[in-house]
């Protein structure tokens, strides 16, 4: 199947994800690559304030309890729709594959009202990356999902600017449509809906996506966190102190066998808490064990050398 530079053909480098137009890619939109990223701008800057702003309108909401503010904060995770303009993703394992939009807004906002609630409340979980560490179900296919939605606008205004550059998008037969889209609104903290322009191509709506925006994993997993915030505390924690002063620690494989600290979202949010009640914050210890990593030459998960 056509990649977007094929199918348009254009024969130079371009500023997207060159993505398979026929078909679901297997890359993910990741918040936290954004974050890092910082570019393009002024798209990057859009993106965070509305990923920013939409989570902390909804924890807004749990923390105000208020019956009112409860039914605004679910229904602000009623409004997702399949975000197939990308082709990124798989169908299996988004939306679709789970039942549909207002199933994972449910299951979003179930988590926070009970399982991760003590986390909104004290305010360590604010930003829309820290989700796929608690939530069940919620991975990289549905984060990427999520985000999509949240980030419609800033994507479609890069797009805008992207046909603009590349004449390729409106000539040879090829054409540019004006669809009417819901978008989130940092400003209002509220979805409303606006008309954008976007190339058509294989017949439906292309959504073109910055490179270094989507990866095949996301930066911020609830694996990783296991493996690196979660099982460091448990090592620490059980650590002793030999006769010649030398810190011993568990390896991090019979950890995984002991009770309690096996892997998963519960054993996360468990620790998560137990390190807190240290006033340890493991979270923000995870972001920064991410982000020396990050490598800002990468794109799309791969090494851009």
């Amino acid at each position: 199947m056509p990649t977007v530079t094929d199918y348009y053909g254009i024969d130079r480098s371009v500023p997207f994800v060159n993505v398979d137009i026929a078909a679901d890619n297997r890359l993910y939109v990741d918040p936290r690559a954004i974050r890092l990223r910082r570019e393009p701008q002024p798209y990057a800057a859009a993106a965070i304030e509305c990923a920013d702003t939409f989570l902390r309108e909804v924890t807004r909401c749990v923390i105000d309890g208020t019956p009112t503010e409860m039914a605004r904060g679910e229904d602000l995770l009623q409004h997702f729709v399949e975000p197939w303009e990308t082709r990124l993703g798989m169908a299996v394992e988004g939306f679709r594959g789970h039942g549909g939009a207002e199933v994972v807004g449910t299951r979003i906002w179930t988590a926070l009202t009970d399982d991760v609630r003590a986390l909104v409340r004290i305010g360590v979980l604010r930003q829309l990356e820290d989700l796929p560490l608690f939530v069940d179900g919620v991975d990289r296919d549905i984060t990427s999902d999520v985000t999509t939605r949240i980030i419609f606008e800033p994507l479609a205004r890069f797009t805008a600017a992207v046909i603009a550059d590349y004449p390729e998008f409106s000539g040879g037969g090829h054409r540019v449509e004006t669809f009417r889209r819901q978008v989130w609104d940092p400003a209002k903290c509220g979805w409303s809906e606006v008309t954008v322009s976007l190339p058509v191509s294989g017949g439906r709506p292309l959504l073109l996506v910055p490179k270094g925006w989507a990866r095949p994993n996301l930066l911020m997993s609830a694996g990783r966190y296991y493996e690196t915030a979660v099982l460091s505390f448990a090592q620490l924690e059980q650590a002793v102190r030999a006769a010649d002063g030398k810190l011993l620690t568990t390896p991090k494989d019979r950890l995984r066998d002991q009770p309690g600290l096996g892997r998963g979202r519960a054993t996360n949010l468990r620790i998560t808490m137990k390190a807190l009640s240290d006033e340890q914050d493991l979270i923000a210890a995870f972001k920064r064990f991410v982000d020396e990593r990050f490598d800002p030459d990468e794109v799309n998960g791969k090494s851009a050398a």
